[in-house]
């Protein structure tokens, strides 16, 4: 059976990142496929700690992180995957913090130090990014495109594809009285967030499909 597991770098549970996977991981099980939703905030464990275990000639941890914490079997639960999607809300212009750290968990143990650098991740299979953010498409476009094409620059080299998916001018308060907040209006976010959230779901939902229908050969 097709697996498809979904990582969320979000803090939150139940918001807009988590949402998307969660309807993402909706339209992969409409294929058929066995799905997993994985919050990195219920995990302990770091970033890479530089032990470069992963690189060592003839070592036993060769090509796999030899940390061992809440991640580890995270990451042995995606070796053998079929397709990924990772999630999360851009802070301060990049990923969480705990993306950041699952991402070099992930990556680093499958790069090799060679020229050209060589992906030594098992197989080949579709991934895909799900940013959501506060700021409007435009403002993505001139502020974070470089981060976003390098997260998919580096999945693709490391597992053959990788898909963008934004949703932006998120809602961020459910109740935006109780917070100092004057940066835009709320009923413009409010009103976003039902008209245009459900579309941004169906988008999710189909980006599942996809993913399905690519990791299962169809």
């Amino acid at each position: 059976m097709t697996t498809v597991i979904a990582i969320n770098g979000s803090p939150r549970k139940k918001w807009n990142t988590a949402t998307l996977l969660e309807h993402a991981l909706e339209g992969a099980r409409s294929q058929g496929a066995e799905t997993e939703l994985v919050h990195l905030y219920d995990l302990d464990f770091k970033g890479c700690t530089s032990c470069f275990a992963c690189k060592l000639k003839g070592g036993k941890s060769y090509g796999k992180c030899a940390m061992k914490d809440d991640l580890a079997p995270v990451l042995e639960r995606i070796a053998g995957a079929d397709a990924l999607v990772l999630g999360s809300p851009v802070y301060f212009g990049n990923v969480t913090g705990e993306m950041r750290s699952f991402m070099e968990r992930l990556l680093f143990p499958n790069l090799t130090y060679t020229r050209p650098p060589q992906s030594l991740a098992p197989r080949q299979i579709p991934t895909a990014f799900v940013y959501t953010m506060n700021v409007s498409e435009q403002m993505m476009k001139e502020n974070y495109g470089t981060f976003i094409a390098a997260n998919a620059s580096v999945l693709k080299m490391m597992f053959g594809s990788s898909e963008s998916f934004f949703c932006n001018e998120t809602l961020q308060f459910e109740d935006y009285d109780k917070v100092v907040f004057s940066y835009f209006d709320p009923e413009e976010r409010r009103k976003r967030r039902r008209e245009i959230f459900p579309q941004d779901c169906r988008r999710a939902f189909n980006l599942g499909v996809r993913m399905a229908e690519i990791a299962g050969g169809a």
